[in-house]
């Protein structure tokens, strides 16, 4: 049990100190298997933010198997956070960006030398747009789209084509060209997680109201969307497993939802209060059994 709470400990840091932010927040890792009448459950918890207690750590993206990218800031900063890489195999962190701006919601780039993260500028409007970043941090980065403002988050469909979460009442989905910076609506009223499902469309949340949230599957060549089924209550952010099921988390409780098994709606796994973890938010699944989960 004690790994739980040591294992990053000894982490190196690289970069200075940033400089107080969002609500302070950490990310875990658990191992989610199979029980011997096929039911999954969640062991082997560690926890990974032992760098920066009392910080905000938040957003986790594995960019492989083994490598985890966060968005953190340290408890003396003032809302300022950067992006960091996890090295889950060495046990070490790289901090990835270093700029007097925030940086949140790290995604890779289809490319793969590149990756995206939606930066909160350091001008009067505190100007949201969507920036690339070389990984091997040869230069500072660049504004993907100059002129499209407001984003919150986003998801790469392919090489050219990305959503784009755009912050305002209501929220609105867009897709979008890098090639030529045009962009179209889709929907509004969405959640902020998106996720590529095993038969290649990408499932999101869409909130038709403020009693009734839906997982939706979009298709991505015309942009249709079908209603798949109610997510927990006020819950916005998921997983998808290898299998197209779904993870989502409430208070201490991760719940399974499989489509194959759409009777059943959505089962509890597990309950991890005794981990001190009360207020799950986002989950990121690394394709091989390991689950990282945000408790704020």
């Amino acid at each position: 049990m004690l790994r739980f709470f040591v294992l990053l400990a000894g982490f190196l840091l690289y970069g200075g100190m940033l400089s107080a932010q969002p609500n302070p927040s950490n990310v875990y890792l658990f191992e989610v298997k199979k029980t011997e009448d096929k039911k999954l459950s969640l062991g082997d918890p560690a926890y990974l933010t032992a760098f920066n207690p009392g910080g905000y750590n938040n957003q986790p993206y594995f960019i492989s198997t083994t490598t985890l990218f966060i968005s953190a800031g340290m408890p003396s900063d003032t809302f300022q956070t950067d992006i960091y890489a996890l090295d889950l195999t060495e046990k070490k962190i790289t901090r990835l960006t270093a700029t007097a701006e925030s940086e949140y919601s790290p995604t890779q780039m289809p490319d793969y030398f590149y990756f995206s993260a939606v930066r909160v500028e350091a001008d009067p409007d505190q100007t949201q747009r969507l920036w690339q970043f070389p990984v091997d941090r040869l230069n500072n980065g660049k504004p993907v789209f100059p002129n499209i403002r407001n984003i919150g988050y986003h998801y790469w469909l392919g090489r050219y084509r990305v959503l784009l979460y755009i912050v305002n009442n209501p929220n609105m989905l867009i897709v979008a060209d890098t090639r030529t910076g045009s962009w179209e609506k889709i929907t509004a009223d969405v959640g902020r997680c998106f996720k590529r499902l095993p038969n290649g469309k990408v499932a999101f949340v869409q909130k038709e109201s403020e009693d009734l949230w839906m997982m939706c599957e979009l298709n991505t060549q015309d942009y249709t969307a079908k209603g798949l089924v109610p997510t927990l209550p006020g819950v916005e952010d998921f997983a998808v497993l290898n299998d197209g099921s779904f993870l989502m988390g409430r208070g201490s409780k991760v719940y399974h939802y499989d489509p194959a098994k759409s009777d059943a709606g959505w089962i509890e796994i597990a309950d991890l209060r005794g981990y001190g973890i009360n207020a799950i938010t986002r989950l990121a699944f690394n394709g091989k059994g390991q689950l990282a989960l945000v408790s704020e």
